[in-house]
């Protein structure tokens, strides 16, 4: 069983992921080129230590494994048997990425991509051994949300897949396989497809944007929480959904571009939380209380499906 991991590339899930693994009890060696973005990993482990607390999330009885910031590469890849990539989603920037691990690592050292879309496939036309290399797509925030897509390209080796669906299992996370490897994988083709058409209906006066996400998150959001979609449409009937989608599709947006909307306040440096607007406008004290405020409420809901409450 994998036991040492390097994490290359911290970002907004890095501390999250690293916390998760060594809670998990595995060893991690954590490394990204920005000073800044270490910095603010350390000062994210503690926090999301504490979030594994609430959850009840121990180490195994042989103990919680560690977590090590490292200056160099060379020194996160060395000795380890599993290397996840977190770098930016940008398919050039991966590719560096894997050319500068490429000589640093064994042919058996897996390499995980955490990519949120870009196929797997193409990312193996830049390693040298791309039957090791497999997609792991956590969802944010990673130490709290279970879930894990698994993701083989065309060059997988269906072993590289198994070994990193036991990985996940054994550290109490939920493995997903996807056995097709297409943009987006599943996670985020349906989330953007419910976001298209949230976008669409508030570009077009529909709705208010807060109206929309009340109408989201304690209407579908509420049930599918408990009741995934393939369960919904059983619940529902399957006679009642043929029967409103026969002309409910037709209506639905089906734009392949970028809303206008979007690209206005994109545009504009509008970016949501981390540029103070987006849909919004937030002060740096609505940010920080509402980040401690959603991981609350995501620890309660996650405990309650569980059956843990």
């Amino acid at each position: 069983m994998i036991k040492r991991a390097a994490l290359i590339g911290l970002g907004t899930m890095g501390p999250g992921i690293a916390a998760r693994l060594s809670r998990g009890g595995l060893d991690v060696a954590a490394y990204d080129v920005s000073e800044v973005a270490v910095e603010r990993a350390r000062g994210m482990l503690d926090l999301a230590g504490g979030v594994l607390d609430r959850l009840d999330i121990k180490g195994p009885t042989a103990g919680a494994g560690t977590v090590r910031f490292v200056r160099t590469l060379a020194e996160a890849v060395d000795g380890a048997e599993l290397v996840i990539e977190n770098v930016p989603e940008n398919i050039d920037i991966k590719a560096e990425t894997y050319r500068a691990i490429d000589p640093l690592i064994g042919s058996s050292v897996i390499v995980a991509s955490d990519t949120s879309g870009i196929p797997i496939t193409k990312l193996q036309a830049h390693i040298s051994h791309p039957e090791r290399m497999v997609g792991m797509h956590w969802s944010n925030p990673p130490h709290i949300i279970p879930m894990i897509e698994v993701i083989g390209g065309e060059m997988t080796a269906p072993e590289t897949v198994a070994t990193i669906r036991e990985l996940i299992r054994s550290i109490g996370l939920l493995p997903v396989v996807v056995k097709k490897d297409v943009p987006g994988f599943v996670e985020n083709r349906v989330l953007y497809a419910l976001l298209r058409e949230a976008v669409d209906l508030v570009e077009r006066g529909v709705i208010e944007p807060e109206d929309l996400d009340t109408c989201v998150s304690w209407g579908i959001g509420y049930k599918i929480a408990v009741i995934g979609p393939m369960a919904l449409l059983d619940m529902a009937g399957l006679d009642i959904y043929k029967s409103v989608s026969s002309f409910l599709n037709a209506d639905l947006s089906n734009r392949d571009d970028v809303a206008p909307m979007v690209l206005e306040k994109t545009g504009a440096s509008k970016f949501g939380i981390k540029s103070g607007e987006g849909m919004f406008s937030y002060t740096p004290e609505q940010i920080k209380a509402l980040q401690g405020e959603r991981a609350r409420k995501l620890v309660a809901v996650r405990r309650i499906l569980e059956g843990r409450e």
